[in-house]
């Protein structure tokens, strides 16, 4: 079998740690074709960009070379990776019930023995070396039947010399197990004194760290409780009309162009547009607004959203991948595998951490045997069993990839889509906000207010010109036209030729006359004299509307204003990212006065006005250069290259699929609120991944050389191998855990 597009992506089983991550990436970024490979633990799967044809067979044959199993990705929204989840949890949790069973007696056997001087007398005189026996039968059972996993993947990961938890698991479990059975069966091995069993260190380390994966498990299964709630709100059925009777059909059965009946309560099945009735959809899923939209005939619906109380006949428009909802899908699944950056130095370090972990095992051995006191054995063993337990590359495996997964998917639910995980770091790390402003700071619906022409021309002759001109454009300019025109029952005229000038205007012919349209700099390029005008432009551009020219065969004959009214929730979405810290500029390519007045009463700090959609990357560079870091919000076709030249692009959700697939995020609703609740929401991730990153490498640090026994010559203290390995266990799910936190994370961004 053969995959050749550039990406692929890879279903990885058996990994447990950090290492495991470093371990498949090595071995998959040595087959030819391969140029990068991003793996997460977190997601389980395996990212890869391939430059040229690649066996689907070697890559899987070189993930199980490194011990490990592989399969081409299922596709989105695939229920059998759940199942499967699922049924590892049970596995698990059956595993550790089971250890548990067997753990307890020698746990209290052991124990009780210490604390409790009359049990120690009693077992001595009932039991005897019988005792220590059962001890070693029931250890036995914990380590080789549900405690098998460590020992059938940790040493064959150590022979390859790739060691990874597992390894340093085995090894310390049966470095006990190993010294209680030769203190029983063989005590005359040992030095005097140091004839003592460790069964239930052995036993206990098992049981603690099947207890943390459970837990572990849980938890991870909640992270990507995003995906599963919106694979769930496609209907699996559809009530298709054919010959105005309706039918029941699978959603699978529907087809572009088919009409759909959607009565009061249900989910819309597909994407489409509405041909009869109305009604109010709750959207909230998708786009985060609670209260629900009003619907009538002409407009479109999302599928999955929960139709209230009209019966809706719409046609479909979009199916399969192409539907809102599996591209939401699709993108949270892509943005929840994703790195951030901050993952690189990670990575760098577990890389190397287990090793490291087995030479400071070695080294304690050692400096106990030789410089510790008696039973000076007994002592290393302890030890060193507790150095190679303590140590987790879990949790800093988890650290960055359960944060992301959360955060991401919680961005989902209130309406923000991360086409890239890595943009959530540098949404972070912005200093400046840059907006379009027609369609993003303001509605796109300009309406004709002004209407002066020249002396010795009738106004409704050029009215009507204007909107001969403009009405085949696509532009809000024209639509604001042809309304005037309509109001005042003006009858349009037929084009003899029409020209865009992009960026500029327009020409175009009617009944023999040339018409130019568009801003002051078309008319200055020319030659066409505007002084006429130039006292109502001042004055048109103080009040904040946009002055726009018309000539007629080369000779001024009008100037009109359009007004475009802001926003509903800009001026309270500006006012959250200055609470934000953000400086805030306006890229436009309306005249500087127009743009000055709309920038004072919004209170932008930047202006940059009159710049061509060419020059809107300039314009960036140049911000960038200024005032750090900058991110750029926009909608419209010409913002596209504006949207990939920022450090970061947010898309309008409801602009241009062009704009929207150059951008890092999308704002699906198209409020600007969203822009404060997404940096918001960034914050609190990177911050989350920040807290998981520093327990993860705090608990080492500190852990480690406590179970090396630095704290012995000073305060007595050792670290118990049973104790090493609550605490390894717990330190995945205190990561896991705080990751689930972002769940309900609740946008505090208004001064």
């Amino acid at each position: 079998m053969k995959n050749t597009p550039q990406d692929l992506e890879l279903a990885i089983e058996g990994m447990t740690c950090a290492s495991c991550v470093a371990h498949v990436e090595r071995a998959l970024s040595k087959v030819d074709g391969v140029e990068s490979v991003s793996v997460n633990l977190a997601t389980e799967r395996a990212h890869l960009s391939v430059s040229r044809e690649v066996l689907l067979e070697s890559l899987v044959q070189k993930v199980e070379q490194a011990g490990y199993s592989a399969h081409l990705a299922p596709s989105t929204g695939a229920s059998s990776e759940d199942e499967k989840r699922e049924q590892e949890r049970l596995a698990l949790a059956s595993h550790f019930k089971w250890s548990l069973f067997a753990t307890l007696p020698v746990f209290v056997l052991e124990m009780g023995s210490h604390m409790v001087p009359a049990f120690h007398h009693w077992l001595m005189a009932n039991l005897g070396i019988w005792n220590w026996i059962i001890q070693a039968v029931l250890t036995t059972i914990v380590m080789f039947g549900p405690g098998r996993v460590f020992y059938q993947k940790g040493l064959p990961a150590l022979a390859r010399m790739a060691p990874d938890m597992n390894s340093l698991v085995a090894l310390g479990s049966v470095a006990a197990w190993g010294y209680s059975l030769v203190a029983t069966f063989a005590p005359a091995l040992l030095p005097e004194g140091t004839v003592n069993v460790y069964y239930e260190a052995a036993a206990v380390i098992v049981t603690l760290i099947l207890l943390g994966r459970l837990l572990e498990a849980n938890a991870r299964g909640r992270t990507s409780e995003a995906i599963a709630q919106l694979v769930k709100l496609q209907p699996t059925t559809a009530t298709r009309l054919v010959g105005g009777l309706p039918e029941t059909i699978e959603i699978a059965q529907v087809r572009l162009g088919d009409l759909l009946l959607v009565r009061p309560g249900e989910r819309i099945p597909l994407d489409g547009e509405i041909i009869d009735g109305s009604s109010f959809v709750d959207e909230s899923m998708m786009t985060g607004e609670s209260i629900p939209v009003s619907k009538t005939i002409g407009q479109e619906i999302i599928g999955g959203t929960l139709n209230a109380n009209g019966a809706l006949t719409y046609k479909v428009t979009k199916i399969g991948k192409d539907t809102l909802l599996a591209r939401i899908i699709d993108l949270v699944e892509t943005a929840q595998g994703a790195k951030l950056p901050i993952q690189a130095l990670v990575d760098q370090i577990t890389r190397w951490f287990v090793p490291m972990v087995m030479l400071v095992a070695l080294l304690t051995f050692i400096v106990w045997l030789t410089l510790g006191p008696e039973p000076a054995l007994s002592f290393a063993l302890v030890n060193a069993v507790a150095v190679l337990i303590i140590a987790c590359p879990c949790a800093m495996g988890l650290a960055t990839p359960t944060s992301i997964m959360v955060g991401t998917g919680r961005a989902a639910a209130i309406g923000l889509l991360f086409r890239r995980g890595s943009a959530l770091q540098g949404l972070a790390e912005v200093q400046t906000i840059a907006f379009d402003k027609t369609g993003t700071l303001t509605e796109g619906k300009p309406r004709l207010t002004n209407f002066e022409v020249a002396s010795g021309f009738d106004k409704d002759h050029v009215l009507v010109l204007a909107a001969t001109a403009e009405q085949h454009s696509e532009h809000p300019i024209a639509h604001a036209l042809i309304e005037a025109a309509n109001a005042a029952r003006l009858p349009l005229g037929s084009l003899d030729s029409f020209e865009a000038i992009p960026g500029y205007g327009l020409r175009a012919q009617i009944a023999g006359q040339i018409v130019h349209i568009g801003a002051d700099r078309l008319f200055t390029k020319l030659g066409i004299d505007l002084a006429v005008f130039s006292h109502m432009a001042a004055h048109l551009a103080s009040e904040g509307k946009t002055p726009i020219y018309l000539a007629v065969d080369n000779k001024i004959a009008a100037v009109m204003a359009l007004a475009d009214s802001i926003k509903p929730g800009t001026p309270a979405a500006l006012k959250s990212l200055h609470h934000l810290g953000f400086k805030i500029a306006m890229i436009t390519g309306d005249n500087q006065r127009t743009a000055n007045t709309i920038a004072k009463n919004l209170g932008i700090d930047v202006v940059v006005a009159e710049v061509l959609p060419e020059q809107k990357v300039a314009a960036l560079k140049q911000l960038r250069a200024e005032h750090g870091a900058i991110a750029y919000v926009g909608d419209g076709i010409n913002d596209a290259p504006a949207l990939a030249e920022a450090d970061l692009g947010l898309a309008i959700g409801t602009g241009s699929d062009i704009a929207i697939e150059s951008a890092d995020l999308i704002l699906v609703s198209g409020d600007l609120q969203g822009v404060p609740k997404s940096i918001a929401l960034a914050r609190a991730t990177m911050c989350n991944i920040k807290q998981n990153l520093f327990w993860a490498f705090a608990y080492n640090v500190a852990l480690i050389p406590l179970a090396a026994g630095l704290a012995w010559p000073m305060f007595g203290i050792l670290l118990s191998p049973m104790l090493a390995a609550g605490a390894m266990a717990l330190s995945s799910v205190f990561v896991v855990t705080n990751a689930l936190r972002l769940r309900h994370w609740q946008a505090k961004t208004e001064a």
